[in-house]
């Protein structure tokens, strides 16, 4: 991989991690949550009349992961409202590539070679790593976190198919940014106007920003993956986790310690070996 592929995917695994940071440190999860769908709607609306438009055989895809988008955004919200970031975060990114391993095993009846089931291993002594590290209040966010994993492996399933069928990566993702937001600024306008006014004009910047992060994040790893290996760009993706575990304790100053970061460092290197393999 060259540097500049690899200097951009450790840029938008950050951004990834940063976002959800952004959330985190909100008082209000869901307007947060909210605040950036929509900034990423609007900066897709600007983009994608410059961009190659999806085949329209990959439209029943696109609605698809818009659905589950909307609920992983909802999910994200709730699980910030009662789990600390350094907790759910690792869960969240690194046991969805476990489940999309396990689904293709059970759906699609394909065969694990040696590189993926020790990264299905890896990833499971560091969730039950991370549990035991949560126990008491943290572990109900590390099921909400957990379930949060499944909605991630299902639209990364769809939009692996769904991708393909497009024909226009950069359309296919951009579509899906501009629809999902559109339910979540319905809401707000309707039900809490007032509410959703006043975020915007106190932490405009912060949902822009968010909004950015959580597009860039994805299509810089879609330039990056025209540029090297697409094993490579998605295994390097998994250091956003050690970037949010990183941001927790230095950010958003929760008490990571020694058990939260060998438990977050097995589940990045299991997702790293997974998707190598």
């Amino acid at each position: 991989m060259s540097l500049p592929a690899f200097a951009t995917v450790l840029f938008a695994a950050a951004l990834h991690a940063g976002w959800n940071a952004l959330v985190k440190s909100g008082r209000d999860k869901l307007m947060s949550t909210t605040l950036i769908a929509c900034f990423a709607s609007a900066i897709a609306a600007v983009v994608l009349p410059f961009v190659a438009q999806p085949a329209q055989a990959s439209w029943p895809y696109i609605l698809i992961s818009v659905l589950l988008q909307g609920v992983y955004f909802l999910m994200v919200a709730r699980i910030y409202h009662v789990a600390e970031m350094s907790l759910a975060y690792p869960v969240m990114r690194g046991a969805a590539p476990l489940l999309v391993a396990l689904a293709s095993l059970v759906l699609l009846h394909e065969r694990l070679g040696l590189h993926a089931a020790l990264g299905v291993a890896i990833i499971c002594a560091g969730v039950l790593g991370m549990a035991l590290a949560g126990r008491g209040t943290g572990r109900r966010g590390i099921g909400l976190a957990l379930a949060n994993a499944g909605v991630i492996a299902g639209y990364t399933l769809v939009d692996g198919i769904g991708v393909r069928l497009s024909g226009a990566p950069a359309g296919y993702a951009f579509w899906i940014f501009l629809l999902t937001g559109l339910p979540f600024l319905g809401w707000a306008l309707l039900f809490r106007r007032a509410a959703f006014r006043a975020d915007l004009r106190r932490h405009a910047a912060t949902g822009l920003i968010g909004g950015i992060g959580t597009s860039a994040s994805y299509g810089l790893a879609l330039w990056a993956m025209t540029l090297a290996p697409v094993a490579t760009v998605s295994a390097l993706r998994e250091t956003s986790i050690l970037f949010g575990t990183l941001i927790s304790g230095l950010v958003l100053h929760e008490r990571v310690g020694a058990q939260r970061i060998a438990a977050a460092a097995i589940i990045a290197m299991g997702a790293m070996v997974l998707r190598l393999g």
